[in-house]
């Protein structure tokens, strides 16, 4: 009878504790709607300025609803606009008569290089409406500053400083934590360059990767560098001599070098903006914020049209099935751009990739789509911070390609990676393994044992295919033959600029360019864009959230700066198949 009580008062503790969860849930998407349905038109007072921090990674998409569930806090809100979204904004921003200027107010920016490479055109953009650009940080770092020097203005704290001194292209090597954990990576590739599995067999990097490393890491050097040149009317050549002298140390050496304007306290660069603004010492200065602005009615407003521009985003690792937000699966990226193919209402496709490539026979999948739709309408891919190895095999199908000049590309390369594990399993577990075969190689791949001779070769064999495959794609898609495919092949990494040179893509731009080229390739002026795949629905992120499948953002969040190397170890546990990706963990900073 104790047990009998014991177990019914566990089962009403988890059913009441089940419906609290729910009826928070409940409340929370009530007062959301709620919160939509009776939400004010956000009015924009004269003289008001638009406030961008960029403290949060700008997403390729925007958010699909106000609220996600987070382990730690219940709820957090999500409301940080997308890259076109927010170039949308800035361009709404130029044209609004209430509007008087931007205000950059950041100290780091937390995306990637081509996505503010496109932020950067936006502003300089934004710059021909006559309208002002003040720019303040306490400390720039080498991203905020390149986007900072968009400004007319540029204001540093005087006790900041600005950070210039080039850029680093690092690898994190995890070849001694496999030592430790006994774990053999048994690697077949094809590619002098195709430094992917370096991380695993060695600990530091060879002279093929530093070789390519170096060569788009210079290529976005001179980029950026040749950039600020042009807006601070800085001698390129004497940039390089500040960058290798760390000659900026102070605020005063950021002056001093034509670096920055004034260096002035936040309560100082009010009152410069106050006399931007012409308004008196008393008055405030209204400024809106960037997530407040896009509740602000757009004055050339599309949604009507009925022609579309379907924009399909191909984002994160590639791999087989449904994927996630962040990262693709092949079948729902297949269905989205069939999709996108059978409307016939959709007259151009725009497909963004931003993806360091993944599993080879996944991209193949997804080529094949392109292919098809390729045959039904013009298809134009662009090109984010990141579009090789298997990024760039599901974009050599387009019609047009445009890469970011800061964008890397190419690593026309595959490689396996079978891991063994029996020593893991023997020397630190434990574990031993055993079985019987009604064939020689019926447990081929194995992780519990050494490859044999013989599997060895039928992987390389495989291996081999598959690259042959890819270049023979890529040759036909970029109208060039397979040998000059393979001779800028080979694995190596390129930037957007190289891509260029090389014929790998046909222009450089960001995704409004493409948008413009797709436009105009399908000869239609009036359009609306239409986002593939179909974002979930903050009620079903909840459910799943809740359910154990948490949100890549709330697993970032929770390890701050360790998230990208679990990531990568995962990503190495998960691999099935040829791959064709770019380094485990390459930061450019």
């Amino acid at each position: 009878m104790r047990q009998f009580f014991k177990f019914m008062l566990a089962s009403m503790a988890g059913f009441i504790l089940t419906g609290i969860i729910f009826f928070f849930i409940a409340m929370a998407i009530i007062a959301s709607a709620i919160s939509f349905a009776s939400k004010e038109e956000v009015k924009i007072e004269a003289k008001t300025v638009l406030q961008l921090k960029f403290d949060e990674a700008i997403p390729e998409r925007s958010p699909a609803g106000p609220i996600t569930f987070n382990q730690s806090s219940l709820f957090s809100s999500t409301t940080t606009p997308g890259l076109l979204e927010t170039m949308d904004l800035i361009k709404q921003a130029a044209e609004d008569k209430n509007i008087s200027g931007i205000l950059l107010d950041m100290s780091d920016i937390p995306s990637g290089m081509a996505t503010l490479e496109e932020i950067r055109d936006a502003l300089l953009d934004f710059k021909k409406s006559g309208k002002f650009i003040f720019a303040y940080g306490e400390t720039y770092s080498q991203k905020a500053y390149y986007l900072a020097t968009t400004a007319d203005v540029i204001c540093v704290n005087p006790e900041g400083s600005i950070d210039f001194k080039g850029l680093t292209g690092g690898v994190v090597f995890i070849k001694g934590l496999l030592d430790k954990l006994d774990v053999n990576a048994q690697i077949i590739r094809h590619g002098k360059y195709k430094s992917a599995i370096e991380p695993l067999i060695g600990d530091k990097m060879s002279e093929a990767n530093k070789e390519q490393t170096l060569g788009y890491v210079n290529a976005i050097w001179q980029h950026i560098s040749s950039g600020i040149s042009q807006t601070r009317k800085i001698d390129a050549a004497q940039l390089q001599v500040y960058a290798d002298s760390l000659l900026l140390e102070t605020a005063s050496d950021a002056v001093k070098y034509k670096f920055a304007d004034k260096i002035a306290y936040r309560d100082q660069l009010l009152d410069l903006l106050k006399e931007k603004l012409e308004l008196k010492t008393d008055d405030k200065v209204e400024m809106v914020s960037l997530e407040r602005y896009k509740e602000v009615p757009a004055t050339n407003d599309k949604k009507r049209a009925k022609n579309k521009i379907a924009v399909i985003y191909a984002v994160g690792d590639i791999g087989g099935g449904e994927g996630t937000d962040e990262s693709i699966g092949s079948d729902k990226l297949s269905r989205a751009i069939r999709k996108a193919r059978l409307d016939s209402t959709v007259k151009a496709i725009v497909f963004r990739i931003n993806s360091p490539g993944g599993s080879a026979l996944a991209s193949d999948v997804i080529l094949r789509e392109i292919k098809l739709a390729r045959e039904k309408k013009p298809v134009i891919a662009s090109m984010g911070d990141y579009a090789a190895s298997g990024g760039y095999y599901i974009a050599c199908a387009a019609d047009t390609i445009i890469a970011n000049p800061t964008t890397l590309t190419g690593s026309i390369g595959v490689f396996g990676v079978i891991p063994d594990f029996s020593k893991f399993f023997a020397n630190k577990l434990g574990v031993t393994f055993d079985m019987v075969k009604t064939n020689p190689n019926s447990d081929f791949p194995s992780v519990v044992r050494a490859m044999t001779p013989y599997e060895e070769k039928v992987i390389t064999r495989s291996v081999e295919n598959i690259y042959q495959t890819f270049i023979n794609h890529v040759a036909e898609g970029r109208g060039i033959t397979s040998a000059s495919v393979d001779s800028m092949g080979q694995g190596r990494v390129w930037s957007g600029i190289d891509g260029k040179r090389l014929n790998l893509v046909d222009d450089t731009g960001g995704l409004r360019k493409a948008i413009e080229i797709a436009a105009s390739m399908a000869k239609i002026e009036d359009y609306r864009l239409v986002s593939f795949p179909e974002q979930k629905d903050p009620f079903t992120q909840i459910m799943d959230d809740i359910s154990g499948k948490p949100s890549e953002s709330v697993i970032q969040n929770e390890l701050g700066s360790l998230y990208p190397y679990l990531k990568e170890l995962k990503s190495f546990s998960e691999m099935k198949g040829v791959q064709a990706r770019l380094p485990f963990i390459l930061s450019i900073y």
